[in-house]
């Protein structure tokens, strides 16, 4: 589990295939073979590691689901290590589940990302949204696009403050809703 609170800006040292290497300066110094980490808002396991980079393999199902397939060596991405019991959780829940792929329709400062219908039923004003892995606040709902307020302190500390209009961008949407929905589904099925 995450708290969509990006730690580092890290960088695709190799794309491509499976396997996928990345730099980190900060992320990589505490974590080891077997541990989760989110690349971009993606849950993985880091399958292996050095001083300042690690490695983590992709599933076809992940590199279906997530903006992994366009990824090029040099590229940026956002890192985020688990959050522990004792930590304090300044985001929101975020499993690193990536539900799609968005794309940045307007730039930061009040960011605007298109992503697939089906999905905007999760979603609400003022309601937590994860992008590339960012914990986000929505407003300015529309059929297929929200806005997020992308602050000064996030822009520089996360890919959001150099994302141009029509990048791709991973979008996680608020697991609560998703159960929710799953729950109620059944006696709401009763009253049609």
């Amino acid at each position: 589990m995450f708290s969509g609170i990006v730690e580092e800006i890290g960088l695709a040292l190799r794309a491509g295939d499976e396997r996928y290497r990345f730099r980190s300066s900060l992320v990589a110094r505490d974590l080891g073979v077997g541990d989760s980490v989110a690349v971009s808002g993606a849950c993985l396991t880091i399958v292996a590691r050095g001083k300042d980079w690690f490695e983590v393999d992709l599933s076809v199902e992940t590199l279906r689901r997530t903006t992994f397939g366009r990824l090029k060596e040099g590229d940026p991405v956002n890192l985020e290590r688990p959050v522990r019991l004792a930590d304090r959780l300044s985001g929101h829940i975020v499993q690193g589940h990536v539900d799609a792929v968005g794309s940045v329709v307007r730039a930061a400062p009040d960011l605007q990302v298109r992503m697939p219908r089906e999905l905007m039923r999760y979603c609400v004003e003022k309601g937590s949204i994860a992008v590339d892995g960012v914990s986000l606040t929505m407003f300015d709902l529309g059929d297929d696009t929200f806005s997020v307020a992308v602050i000064p302190y996030t822009a520089e500390h996360t890919t959001l403050g150099s994302a141009s209009p029509g990048d791709p961008v991973n979008i996680e949407v608020d697991v609560t809703a998703k159960q929710i929905e799953k729950l109620l589904t059944p006696y709401l099925a009763k009253f049609r």
